[in-house]
């Protein structure tokens, strides 16, 4: 039994395709994953998929007790859960209670790692708190092609435990997605927003994750100055709790429901995103893509080089962008580069079943 641990929403879309074909094969999974108070996406998402999964273990929060706390936690929860199965090996996008698991038990450990450090070089004081606790317990990694090798090689593996694929993750589930206008307008129904207005889609960056340093306010100074400037429909998708979001910004709309939010990335005028993952996606579907993550990734680098995607570090640079960007579609220069990209969700599956 190959067992997986999902911990983020994106690692969810990633290994959907993964995980099927690997049942295709006659091999049984076991997928576990958790959730807290203001945390929830992750369940969310696979129930929303009909995937099923047994929560184990909470997210501890920003502070690093609370998170020290809950990964203690959750790590004897899973110690508990897995020891009755027959596991052969563990999947995951470098889940630290998983890791430190597997390992203890003497399970192989299979990572998929796309972003080991908060940097887009290869400066080795950058590395994630997530990646020194799971790397050098992998017996595999498996990562995109723009994150360079010798990375790994820092993390004591060989060049035969790293392997590499030809696509940035999210390009494995947007290849057979179709966005819809019509699930757009269902979307924003219940919002009472004039769809005639132009939509401005935002997304906050994870700042209680431990990769990030602080809860930047460059994003959120601008919100008042972005709605004026714009006149536009502002739709924020949360992070975490939304109840601060509705009181700090009553002018603009506040996701509830989890709703299949690629249909509102093809269509938004305009993409302001904290994160990684749905960065991205606006990116394939050729949307005006502004990041203000605090720092700059590998794969975020490479679509600012592909002209797909802007960084901006100041509130005076976001509100620049806004205006320059707004409405403008890189739809060509999207079909170009992610067109170019070839997913091979066989050959990830023989490096994990290998």
């Amino acid at each position: 039994m190959i067992w997986f641990d999902l911990v983020t929403p994106k690692s969810v879309l990633f290994f959907i395709p993964i995980i099927k074909q690997i049942e295709n094969k006659g091999r049984k999974t076991l997928i576990t994953a958790r959730e807290g108070e203001g945390y929830s996406e992750v369940v969310e998402l696979l129930r929303l998929h009909n995937i099923p999964f047994t929560n184990r273990g909470e997210f501890g929060g920003a502070c690093l007790r609370d998170k020290l706390h809950a990964s203690i936690e959750r790590q004897k929860a899973l110690m508990e859960f897995v020891s009755l199965y027959n596991i052969d090996r563990l999947v995951c996008l470098c889940s630290v209670d998983a890791n430190r698991v597997a390992f203890g038990l003497g399970i192989p450990v299979i990572n998929f790692y796309d972003i080991p450090l908060s940097d887009h070089k290869e400066n080795f004081k950058k590395a994630l708190p997530q990646a020194r606790l799971t790397l050098p317990l992998s017996n595999r990694v498996i990562k995109p092609f723009v994150v360079p090798d010798d990375i790994f090689r820092r993390f004591s593996l060989d060049d035969e435990q790293i392997f590499s694929y030809g696509f940035i993750d999210p390009v494995i589930w947007l290849k057979a997605f179709k966005p819809d206008m019509k699930s757009v307008e269902a979307i924003l129904k219940p919002y009472g927003l004039d769809l005639k207005k132009p939509l401005i889609v935002i997304r906050e960056e994870e700042y209680k994750a431990s990769y990030v340093d602080k809860h930047y306010p460059i994003l959120y100074d601008a919100m008042q100055e972005i709605a004026t400037q714009t006149g536009a429909n502002i739709v924020i998708i949360p992070r975490y709790e939304s109840r601060y979001l509705k009181e700090q910004f009553p002018f603009v709309s506040v996701l509830e429901e989890k709703v299949v939010i690629q249909h509102l990335l093809a269509y938004a005028d305009l993409f302001i995103g904290g994160g990684g993952t749905l960065n991205t996606e606006a990116c394939y579907f050729g949307t005006p893509t502004i990041s203000t993550r605090s720092f700059i990734s590998h794969y975020d680098k490479y679509q600012i080089d592909q002209g797909l995607m802007e960084w901006v570090n100041t509130k005076e640079e976001l509100l620049e962008a806004v205006g320059r960007m707004m409405s403008k579609r890189y739809d060509e220069r999207a079909k170009e580069v992610f067109g170019a990209m070839v997913v091979d969700v066989e050959a990830i599956v023989e490096a994990i079943l290998d």
